[in-house]
């Protein structure tokens, strides 16, 4: 005879093994400075990206288990590339996308058994910083328009406070990776020390002289802004103490 449980209890059982699951990741923190909007993950994996492009303004983000979210990246980049050819490449946006996902996370949540670990962000950039757009999207399918900056796995909260410390949306490119550096660093409540090559990082370019606007920052030019940006956090420090 088969057991009885409550549309309640299900879903709250399929919502904590969720968060269970992208809690056991590292976090990643999406923010706007002077230049656009920057995205910064801790990631060891060369190949295996949690950042990528979407489409010419628009992209992505997320944490959790790497094989559910890219099959959410790739279906992304399909509907995107199919509706700008279809249309015109300016009907695609960012809100559209965000919501593609939200139907599809919610109706896996919704009716699978299992639902899936991710957390998911879609960010546009736009001529203006009032008119960037970041959208979050979480396992379940909910959505939440963001301004300023967010992050998600990990210990969100404990990240997002640490930002919310020393957040600019006016800041330079290295100030704004040291913030999010800083951030990510005090994830588990304990200093630890960030190197470029534990880090995937990459921008939207609001002043880029093409269509496309994302920028994937590695090799020397990571190793330069980490620099700056590590400059960045002991002279904000000092000042503080001063």
């Amino acid at each position: 005879m088969p057991f009885y449980v409550s549309p309640e209890q299900s879903m709250k059982d399929k919502a904590d093994y969720a968060r269970k699951g992208i809690a056991r990741g590292r976090s990643a923190v999406v923010l706007q400075y002077e230049g656009g909007i920057l995205f910064v993950a801790d990631n060891m994996s060369r190949t295996l990206h949690k950042i990528s492009e979407l489409y010419d303004r628009i992209a992505f983000a997320a944490v959790g288990r790497y094989n559910e979210f890219d099959n959410l990246r790739t279906m992304g980049v399909r509907f995107a590339d199919v509706r700008g050819y279809a249309y015109d490449r300016s009907d695609v946006n960012g809100r559209m996308l965000a919501n593609l996902y939200a139907q599809t996370l919610g109706t896996v949540f919704s009716e699978s058994n299992k639902p899936w670990e991710v957390e998911v962000v879609v960010a546009e950039v736009g001529d203006t910083a009032a008119t960037d757009e970041i959208y979050r999207i979480t396992f379940d399918g909910s959505v939440v328009d963001k301004h300023g900056f967010l992050a998600m796995g990990g210990s969100a909260d404990r990240v997002a406070t640490a930002i919310q410390e020393r957040f600019d949306k006016d800041a330079s490119l290295d100030r704004a990776l040291a913030t999010a550096m800083h951030a990510l660093a005090h994830e588990n409540g304990e200093q630890r020390d960030l190197e470029a090559a534990s880090m995937e990082v990459a921008v939207l370019e609001r002043a880029r002289g093409e269509h496309r606007k994302f920028r994937r920052i590695q090799g020397d030019r990571l190793n330069r802004l980490v620099e700056q940006a590590n400059g960045s956090a002991d002279g904000g420090d000092s000042d503080a103490d001063s």
